[in-house]
Parts: structure tokens; C-alpha cells; sequence
């Protein structure tokens, strides 16, 4: 099969070569005869560790693997929902078998066909290699790959109708690469992959200096779910420190600033005639844990009590004004969040908002002394609260200190609060150290799902991610059904449904909701159509 597809490349590129040369002279204008955009001129602090898909599970690798590399199935622009990419159509045909059809003629940029035989290939070396910084962890759902023909791939599943599947598919596991240029059993250089033109996303990679500049060329034969890309060149600069990112945006050196700038320089530039702050909604968020043990009123502390305990959980969540940390710590770079799903997902909600505090969104402070005289609990309640300084940001210590003084300006509540670096962080909260704790999220795939299943899913044969001693059966088995659920209404009602059990119970207390922020030159279009639920920045939007 390699050589079949080593010997059709060769004739395409050839072919390819006599059709790019009059192309680039067209394009180094900084336009075409079709309207396609000219250079444009991107920055980032995000660093990319490997652009092999098998090697990387970050944020910064993850960003240029979704310009570069086809993907089964994407996110439609503007939404979380999933469609295909370069399939032609996708679906389970059984409970346990989910079939992709690929479009016919797919190719990668140097010629090579891409065929069922490189999608087998992606997700399988992925499961062999599993390289601890990669992401083979999220293929566990799967069995079996068979590939009755090219353009068929059947993946075998362990679970029946499972949802999550195809966002699986258009994530960070999702790539699908070149079997004639990738090895089979590790991870291949970044320098190999660029010189293999192993590309098949809105763009290839025409030069690469690793985290210093990556050029993007519009890739002509691009055949996934979207449009053609916009720009016909883009320039990514990587940035060691925000500040310069920050002074190049102002005076124009770049087009665009994508993560990270913090709150004060997004403020600042807010201010700048010539710049567009751009917000859309973001998958991280931040929240306290409670150790179900270990709190006061906790099941092995020295006053065991489930309903003072549960009251005290019920009186932080009344006494903490989310919208004030929002504004006053993280200059409305974050959002408040009154549920466990963020905004902008299915089955979001604001479960928390009509139970808690003066059920508007804000605190109340009579509503938390109410919870706490109504069980019995003495005040002021001694607490506990720990943080990291390291691994969430340098606000954080801001962010803990006003959720202390709001605690304690209820005269509710007396708060010891300390910190600890993330590696004894990390050991520490899983072992019980922690009465309560800071936690924050960045989802693996744009679903619901992810935010619930890690954290609240616990049994003995599957622990919790949190380890802190919540369990209810209930939730498990509404947990179970909305992942094999296929109709869309109905997983999101159960979706729904168990984030409304969680709020009464409050084995966590959501508190922040991050926003995507891009700043960008006032002539930059497509910025706000790519700042969506899905949270892929999509340069091929882009253009000016």
C-alpha cells in the first residue's frame, strides 16, 4: 500500500510543481485573483513540545496540529457541535461499531493519497508508541480498527453508543497523519514531518524554527469540513515573554495576540484605538474542592455530621461573589460560573444560581448564616482553604485572598488560608492533607461530559479524579446513560439533570469560567467567529 501511495505522490507533485510556481508570484502580493487574504502576522507565549500528534497533549502543540493536520470529524465554527471533517459521513452501525466513510481523492500536500490505511495507522501507533506526554489516553474506548476498503475505517468500541467518541475523533488524539512519513513505533521530528509535507489542514508548514516562527502556506487541496482558509500566509511568532507579545501587538508588529497577555496588559489594550479585545467563551475553569473527610463536619473528622457539614458547603456557596473575583482579580478575563458544565457546552446550566446566595448570582450573607443556624453549626466556622501559587497562575494568591476576605466578612467564617508548590500540591490533595482546595479544568474534548464524568464518576473499580470521598449512585448511573445516550435532547436533559443533583450536594464549588481573549489589529477579521465553545483557534478564519 506505502509504495502505491509513494509512487502516486510523486506523479501529483510534479504536477503540483508546475501549478505552485505561477501561484506564488499571484500570492506575494498579498492577495489572489480570488479574494484570499495576504500575510498575516500572529503571536503567542504558548510553547509546542512535538509537532508529532503521538508525542504531544498540550495546548501549544495542539494549536498547530489543528492548522496543519485533517481531522475525521471537527467542530463547527461558532458552536460545540461536531460534524465531519475529511468524512464523508460518520455513525455507529452498530452499538459498538462506529463507521467512518472518507471523501474520495484526499491527499496530503506532497502528494501522497490519503486513504482508510493512515487513519488504522494514526490512531493505532498512538495506542503502541503511548508516550507519557501524549494523548493515547483518551483511545481507550477503542478495540479494533478494520478497514474493509480505502475509504472505509470500522472502529471496534468498548462501550455501546458512546457520545464522546467523535469528539474524541476532533481532538488532540484526533490527527490523522502520513504512514509514508510518520514511523510506526515513535515519535518523528518535527524536522522530518515538515520536510514530508505530511499536511492535509487548511495549511502546511512552509518554514519552522522550533518556538521562534512557524510560516503557514494555504494548503490548495484542504478537503475537511471547513472553508478554505482566508489569509494565504500566516506568520506565528512564539514569544518567552507576554510583555514583548503585548508591545508588538500595540504598535502593530503583529496582527495579533493570541494567549497569553494577563488581565492588566488585556486592560490596558482595551484602551488602544487601533486594537480589538476580542472574548469568547473558554473551556478552563476554576473551582474549591471539598474533601467529604476531612472538612469540618466531615465523615472522619472529630464532629462527624453530614447535614452541618453539607450546610457549611451550602453558606461558602452563598458568601462568595463570583462576579467581584471576576472583575476585581482577573479584569473580566474570567467569567463567573454558577454550574459544573461552563457556558456555551450542552446541557449547560446555572444550577447553583437559584439555590445560593441571594439567588441572583450574588452573595448574601443572611442566606449563609440561615444554612448554618437552620443545622445546628456553631460560628464562626474554623476553615482550612488551600491554593497553588505555581501551576494556576500568578493571580492566584489575588483570587484566594478575596475568597477568604468574603468568607470572613460574613463573620461566618475564619479562614486559614496557605499555599503549596504544584508538585507536593498534586500529592498531597489526592491523600487527604486538604480540608478544602483549589482545583481549575481544561477540558479534553468540548462536551459536558468531560466535566463531569472525571470528577463524579467514582466507584472502586474507577476512582474519582478529585479523591475526595463524594459518592452517589444515582449520579453514577445518570452518568452512564448520558454517555450511550443517542438522542441528543435527552442527553442533555440528563445532562442537565445531574449537574442540578450536584449543586445540592456541592461536592465542588465552581467559582470562574476562563474567557478565550485574542487582541488584534481593528482591521483583522474572523477573530470573534473563531473564539467559539470548541476552543480551537482557527487561523484559517482569519484575514485582514
Amino acid at each position: 500500500m506505502a509504495v502505491k501511495k509513494r509512487a502516486a505522490g510523486l506523479v501529483a507533485a510534479a504536477a503540483a510543481l508546475a501549478l505552485g510556481l505561477s501561484a506564488c508570484s499571484s500570492s506575494t502580493t498579498g492577495g489572489s485573483d480570488s479574494g484570499e487574504g495576504g500575510a498575516l502576522s500572529v503571536g503567542t507565549t504558548d510553547k509546542v513540545t512535538v509537532l508529532d500528534p503521538a508525542g504531544s497533549y498540550d495546548n501549544g502543540s495542539f494549536f498547530v496540529m489543528q492548522q496543519v493536520f485533517p481531522f475525521l470529524m471537527e467542530y463547527k465554527p461558532g458552536t460545540s457541535e461536531i460534524r465531519e471533517g475529511i468524512a464523508e459521513s460518520a455513525d455507529f452501525v452498530k452499538p459498538n461499531e462506529y463507521e467512518v466513510k472518507l471523501k474520495k481523492d484526499l491527499k496530503f500536500a506532497n502528494g501522497n493519497d490519503l486513504t482508510a490505511s493512515d487513519v488504522k495507522f494514526s490512531f493505532e501507533r498512538q495506542t503502541k508508541i503511548q508516550d507519557p506526554n501524549g494523548p493515547a489516553s483518551l483511545l481507550t474506548a477503542i478495540e479494533s480498527i478494520d478497514t474493509p476498503d480505502d475509504h472505509t475505517v470500522v472502529f471496534k468500541l468498548n462501550r455501546e453508543n458512546d457520545q464522546t467518541f467523535p469528539l474524541v475523533l476532533a481532538g488532540p488524539a484526533g490527527p490523522v497523519v502520513d504512514e509514508d512519513v510518520f514511523a510506526a513505533d515513535a515519535i518523528t521530528k518535527d524536522d522530518e514531518i515538515v520536510k514530508g509535507k505530511a499536511f492535509a489542514g487548511p495549511y502546511e508548514i512552509s518554514t519552522y524554527k522550533f518556538n521562534e516562527l512557524v510560516t503557514y502556506k494555504k494548503y490548495d487541496g484542504y478537503n475537511g469540513g471547513g472553508d478554505e482558509a482566508k489569509s494565504a500566509e500566516v506568520q506565528m511568532k512564539y514569544y518567552s515573554d507576554a510583555n514583548n507579545m503585548k508591545l508588538d501587538v500595540e504598535k502593530g508588529s503583529i496582527d495579533v495576540a493570541y494567549r497569553s497577555l494577563s488581565p492588566t496588559d488585556i486592560a490596558d489594550l482595551e484602551g488602544k484605538d487601533n486594537l480589538t479585545v476580542h472574548k469568547g467563551p473558554g473551556g478552563e475553569i476554576r473551582y474549591i474542592v471539598f474533601n467529604f473527610d476531612t472538612m469540618p463536619h466531615g465523615a472522619k473528622s472529630e464532629n462527624p455530621d453530614e447535614k452541618k457539614a453539607l450546610a457549611i458547603r451550602q453558606a461558602m456557596a452563598s458568601s462568595i461573589d463570583r462576579a467581584a473575583i471576576a472583575k476585581d482579580v482577573y479584569k473580566d478575563t474570567y467569567q463567573p460560573l454558577y454550574s459544573y458544565v461552563p457556558e456555551g457546552m450542552q446541557g449547560a446550566n446555572e444550577s447553583l444560581k437559584g439555590l445560593y446566595g441571594d439567588k441572583q448570582g450574588g452573595a448574601d450573607a443572611d442566606a449563609a448564616k440561615k444554612f448554618l443556624e437552620d443545622a445546628g453549626v456553631e460560628t464562626p466556622v474554623n476553615i482550612k482553604l488551600q491554593y497553588n501559587p505555581d501551576h494556576y497562575g500568578p493571580s492566584s494568591g489575588d483570587e484566594y485572598a478575596a475568597v477568604k476576605k468574603q468568607l470572613e466578612d460574613t463573620d461566618l467564617f475564619k479562614v486559614d488560608l496557605q499555599s503549596t508548590e504544584w508538585v507536593q500540591y498534586a500529592k498531597d490533595r489526592s491523600n487527604d492533607v486538604y480540608p478544602m482546595y483549589q482545583l481549575g479544568w481544561f477540558p479534553d474534548y468540548s462536551d459536558g461530559d468531560n466535566y463531569l464524568v472525571p470528577f463524579f464518576y467514582n466507584t472502586e473499580e474507577e476512582p474519582a479524579f478529585l479523591a475526595n470521598h463524594f459518592q452517589d449512585d444515582s449520579i453514577n448511573k445518570k452518568l452512564l446513560e448520558q454517555v450511550s445516550q443517542p438522542d441528543a435532547g435527552k442527553r442533555e436533559k440528563l445532562i442537565s439533570d445531574i449537574q442540578d443533583d450536584l449543586a445540592k450536594q456541592l461536592p465542588t464549588l465552581p467559582l470562574l469560567q476562563g474567557n478565550q481573549i485574542a487582541v488584534a489589529d481593528k482591521n483583522v477579521k474572523g477573530v470573534d467567529e473563531t473564539l467559539d465553545p470548541s476552543f480551537q483557534f482557527r487561523l484559517s478564519m482569519l484575514s485582514k
